[in-house]
């Protein structure tokens, strides 16, 4: 069908509105990876742009080989690796019985599960419940508060809901039971939806900040949020790499030095999400489809 004329002028205003959008989200991170590129003659000049001035590597090497970024991004691996392992597991064996009609006082569990997102403990409840379970100092103190999140819990259900019952009356009629029917037929067209669950639990566990703070008093378990918190807070990045003495470390700028933390603890999440992103929507649309 042909578009009028009035449509067309809508498109195109559409399509630059949302290019200024995208753009203005796209600068700062430009800016950011710019500032750690840069050397720190034009950082301190405040002539960097979008665009790297006087290109140099040096700032990555120096803030790798004089802190200590390379545990926090271990530790930021590790807790969103398993973190997210247990929460997609949770999460699917909880979510499987629920889509199920044969499933008994499922729609009494799924009000217990919605009254959880409206009412919660707190925080000082929270933290006397970990010391009390002696889990202050330990990754599991992380984990399993939010082991399950009970939207994704809920969107995973409203997919399974929307595989055609043929197929799993076929799939019963073949001889599968129900753990073969989770993971023959419905994980794998759940596929979208698990993608894009794995992404929200990834970036939660990945940007965990409070969580950390409050839990894991031992420094050499600190992930990149607090470490990278604590270098732009308290200039402890730009005193440590200038304790080597490095006359050309010494003559760096902060700004570079922060810039370069922060896009580090960027990188992972870019690529994670360059892989997943073309299920991003799909999935979580199609979840939501149905009620």
């Amino acid at each position: 069908m042909k578009s009028t004329w009035g449509e067309r002028i809508f498109y195109r205003i559409n399509y630059v509105f949302l290019f200024l959008l995208a753009l203005s989200c796209l600068a700062p991170m430009l800016h950011v990876l710019s500032l750690s590129l840069s050397d720190q003659t034009s950082v301190m000049s405040g002539i960097v742009g979008i665009w790297p001035k006087g290109f140099t590597l040096s700032t990555y090497e120096e803030i790798i080989k004089g802190t200590n970024i390379l545990t926090g991004l271990k530790n930021s691996i590790i807790i969103t690796a398993i973190g997210t392992s247990l929460n997609m597991l949770f999460t699917i064996t909880a979510a499987y019985p629920l889509s199920r009609s044969i499933f008994l006082f499922r729609r009494g569990w799924s009000l217990v599960i919605i009254f959880t997102m409206l009412f919660g403990g707190g925080m000082i409840p929270m933290f006397i419940l970990i010391k009390s379970l002696g889990l202050i100092n330990t990754y599991w103190a992380l984990w399993l508060p939010g082991v399950i999140s009970a939207y994704n819990l809920l969107v995973l259900k409203s997919f399974f809901e929307s595989i055609p019952e043929e197929l799993v009356e076929a799939a019963r009629i073949d001889g599968c039971q129900e753990w073969r029917l989770l993971v023959s037929l419905f994980l794998p067209l759940s596929m979208p939806a698990l993608a894009a669950l794995s992404l929200f639990y990834g970036v939660a566990h990945w940007n965990n900040f409070n969580g950390v703070l409050f839990y894991i008093t031992d420094a050499t378990k600190q992930n990149l949020s607090v470490m990278v918190q604590q270098m732009i807070a308290n200039q402890q990045l730009l005193n440590e790499l200038t304790m080597f003495g490095n006359e050309e470390v010494s003559h760096m700028t902060s700004e570079g030095l922060k810039a370069a933390a922060i896009f580090i603890m960027l990188i992972p999440m870019l690529v994670v999400y360059v892989f997943l992103q073309k299920y991003f929507v799909k999935g979580v649309m199609i979840g939501s489809v149905k009620g």
